[in-house]
């Protein structure tokens, strides 16, 4: 019976716990709502302050240029089981203690992660190359530290290629919509979202594929 009793009572405490390191903290701001979890105990209360207001920073900046209709109420939680860097779903971004420890200065993940909210793109006809592209873009322009986590578009290399995907295809998009046609993204974000994107939408927007643009990023690569 002893410790039927104390089973019970270790049961009751570890449930305990684990209720209130998971209790949802909710944050209203100009018509957006984030709901914030965590299992991490150890999470630093002025980091967590950070990704709530970048969040309110950066969200209706994005939803803005992008995507009006996006999500009104998006969801954080910060996971102990998570080994990755940071995962999107379903209007909840889940993002890894670890990298969190190891990288608290990386405030715009969550630009990243948001920027994927926003994009929607449901069962989209394109690659996923571009996604993952257009999303650093979109942290690469609307960034509120990317200094800070030492974080730039890269420098061009022989080995790179517009596929290769986040910040390597996010420099080919700063270019392009420097240098080529101001806009572009934009243009290009909408048509994944309403699911008419095709490859010869670069055709039509510029006069040149993807190929032919890449050649002359090359020749011309500086951002």
């Amino acid at each position: 019976m002893k410790k039927t009793a104390i089973l019970s009572i270790f049961v009751m405490f570890v449930s305990t716990f684990s209720l209130q390191s998971k209790a949802q903290e909710i944050t209203k701001k100009s018509g957006y709502t984030l709901s914030f979890e965590s299992n991490f105990a150890a999470l630093d209360p002025q980091l967590k302050k950070r990704l709530i207001k970048t969040f309110f920073d950066v969200y209706p900046k994005l939803a803005k240029e992008y995507n009006p209709s996006t999500i009104k109420v998006v969801k954080f939680f910060v996971d102990t089981a998570y080994d990755g860097v940071a995962a999107t779903a379903d209007g909840k971004v889940t993002f890894s203690s670890i990298w969190m420890i190891k990288h608290p200065e990386d405030i715009d993940v969550v630009t990243h992660e948001v920027m994927h909210i926003v994009q929607d793109y449901g069962r989209s006809v394109g690659p996923g190359w571009l996604t993952e592209g257009i999303a650093d873009y979109a942290r690469y322009k609307f960034g509120v530290d990317n200094a800070g986590a030492k974080w730039s578009l890269p420098a061009l290399k022989p080995d790179h290629s517009y596929k290769n995907s986040y910040r390597i295809t996010a420099a080919f998009f700063a270019w392009m919509e420097k240098s080529i046609k101001p806009g572009i993204i934009k243009t290009v974000d909408a048509s994944l979202r309403d699911h008419t994107y095709t490859k010869d939408i670069w055709t039509k927007l510029t006069g040149k594929d993807l190929d032919a643009l890449w050649e002359d990023y090359v020749k011309n690569s500086e951002v």
